[in-house]
């Protein structure tokens, strides 16, 4: 049976569901646990050039790192990338928040982020999930198992934990370095006028107060000036 597994993995070389091995091998998925612990000990003791990772419920044969540097000496160097601040911002934000629509990242990063999300997608670590039956049909984000490979998680779980002091300071620093003033911060969703009359600054009434003649006149007569 570990021999089945082992072939399955390495003919198939994407990750493979353990519901689909269970049904190969027609066993339960303790016992394919089990047999795949057992290869990866074996693999170990043996210091093998391959191994086999879990990614959530599935696995994955895959070569170890200590073999690249041989490998790309015989075969093209595979397309490498880095993954600037801005890009690892959003991505963040994406884990953590996902299932999350772009409106929604843009919210939360107040900028848009069309360039920087269809990158990641390009990149392959993140993907489109569905639509929101909402009006507009917004496409909902999410991390894809790349994602998982490439950051060596097995599952969501294993993203660290954010305590709720770092997520204030985190926002402090954005601030601050934003030259953030709340009085003047309005919510994306107001309408021009509102936003437009409430950074123009006030006029002091004193200035209304002004508009007298000379003359002798009626203290009871008002004029309109049409402000």
């Amino acid at each position: 049976m570990k021999a089945v597994i082992e072939a399955i993995l390495f003919t198939l070389g994407d990750s493979v569901e353990i519901s689909r091995l269970c049904q190969a091998l027609d066993t339960d998925k303790k016992t394919i646990k089990a047999l795949v612990e057992e290869l990866k000990e074996e693999y170990a003791a043996r210091e093998s050039g391959i191994k086999i990772i879990e990614i959530e419920d599935s696995y994955q044969m895959c070569t170890c790192e200590d073999a690249y540097e041989s490998l790309i000496k015989i075969v093209s160097i595979p397309k490498s990338y880095r993954l600037t601040d801005i890009q690892l911002e959003t991505l963040s934000i994406i884990a953590y928040k996902q299932p999350i629509t772009k409106i929604e990242v843009e919210k939360i990063r107040g900028v848009t982020s069309d360039r920087v999300i269809n990158r990641l997608i390009d990149v392959g670590l993140v993907e489109e999930k569905g639509r929101l039956n909402t009006p507009g049909r917004p496409i909902i984000l999410g991390t894809t198992e790349e994602f998982l490979r490439r950051f060596g998680l097995s599952n969501y779980d294993e993203l660290p934990n954010i305590q709720a002091e770092q997520v204030e300071t985190f926002k402090i620093e954005a601030e601050e370095e934003l030259g953030f003033h709340p009085e003047v911060v309005h919510d994306e969703m107001e309408d021009v006028e509102g936003q437009i009359s409430l950074d123009l600054p006030q006029e002091p009434k004193e200035e209304f107060e002004k508009f007298e003649d000379d003359s002798p006149h009626d203290p009871e007569e008002i004029i309109d000036v049409g402000i």
